[in-house]
């Protein structure tokens, strides 16, 4: 897989990159624990095959949803409630990268470093530095937990556009729902306290 590094602020590839606190066995954990194995990948790069030629229409939709509940604008928008053109603009082109990650990166170290910076991003460690956006300081965990659903329900058709038949859809839009879920999963790590 070729990504595009013209996308402002991607760094998947970046040396520079701190390491993820989870480690390779936790995420063997983390793996068993969503039930995603090797037929799950297989199908993730089908997916990636099929979805390739239609990330923007599935970015259309996505970001319809978002768009249509001011309570989730609101984190791409400045404190007074003013959407940021460029800002949606800019995580829109990675948010069509990550779904070609998804489907094609391994699941080893540099990714995992990358799921962390993503997290980061979410934080009020990190959201808005990437992009220098004057928005609000964070998203709340709970709304990445609840886009699980609408991440997951909304690709399906975009996943039987591609003439495979129905039990292959169906191991598609399965293995997207576990890494999907898996990712945010990681996601959540710089949310909770150390304690936890």
């Amino acid at each position: 897989m070729t990504a595009n590094t013209s996308i402002p602020g991607y760094t998947f590839d970046d040396p520079a990159l701190a390491p993820s606190p989870v480690t390779i066995s936790e995420l063997d954990a983390l793996l068993d624990s969503v039930l995603f194995g090797p037929d799950d990948q297989a199908a993730l790069r089908t997916a990636g095959e099929v979805l390739t030629g239609q990330i923007e229409d599935v970015l259309d939709v996505w970001y319809g949803f978002v768009g249509a509940h001011p309570h989730l604008i609101a984190y791409f928008s400045t404190p007074a409630g003013d959407p940021i053109p460029e800002y949606l603009a800019r995580v829109r082109a990675r948010f069509g990268q990550w779904i070609l990650d998804t489907c094609y990166r391994p699941l080893d170290a540099n990714w995992l470093a990358y799921q962390h910076e993503i997290a980061l991003r979410h934080t009020n460690i990190k959201k808005n530095r990437t992009d220098s956006a004057d928005s609000v300081p964070a998203i709340p965990l709970r709304y990445l937990i609840a886009f699980i659903y609408p991440i997951t329900a909304t690709m399906r058709p975009f996943l039987a556009a591609g003439g495979h038949n129905d039990s292959e859809v169906d191991a598609m839009h399965q293995a997207w729902f576990k890494a999907v879920t898996l990712q945010i999963a990681l996601w959540s790590q710089p949310y909770a306290d150390t304690a936890w």
